[in-house]
């Protein structure tokens, strides 16, 4: 199973309100970049929820519950004729019991990983997250 990073605005979808809602719909992504990565997203792999503004940390852990899937809110197909904004479903597993910020995640050599986008471009939405990288994540975070 993998993991992937998911970015929130907490005042737009925060992890209160995953799990408030027990689960939901995964929507809103249209970098295209984000939009690859949530692709080869599967059930059953990880997803550490991100507070982005002015938190900046890692909210909490959920389930991905399904395989992703077209917007139902914003169909269609890209020129290659992948799914143009895929969204996937996710449950809600564990808030996170400690602060892992992003300047703890980047004043932290060992977060440091090639393939781990979080480092190099924080901007993205969604992000694939190297094992390694995933496991300290949990145990900082207390995931």
């Amino acid at each position: 199973m993998a993991t992937w990073l998911l970015k929130t605005e907490p005042d737009d979808y925060s992890y209160d309100d995953l799990v408030r809602d027990g689960r939901t719909i995964w929507d809103g992504v249209s970098n295209p970049t984000a939009c690859i990565h949530i692709r080869k997203i599967k059930a059953g792999d990880w997803a550490l929820i991100y507070h982005t503004g002015k938190e900046k940390r890692i909210a909490g852990l959920a389930k991905v519950i399904s395989d992703h899937y077209e917007d139902p809110k914003a169909p269609g197909l890209t020129a290659k004729g992948d799914i143009k904004r895929p969204v996937v479903d996710l449950e809600a597993s564990k808030e996170a019991t400690k602060s892992l910020t992003l300047s703890d995640i980047k004043g932290d050599d060992s977060f440091v990983h090639e393939g781990f986008e979080l480092t190099t471009n924080s901007r993205l939405s969604a992000m694939p997250v190297p094992a390694p990288i995933a496991k300290k994540i949990r145990s900082r975070a207390g995931l």
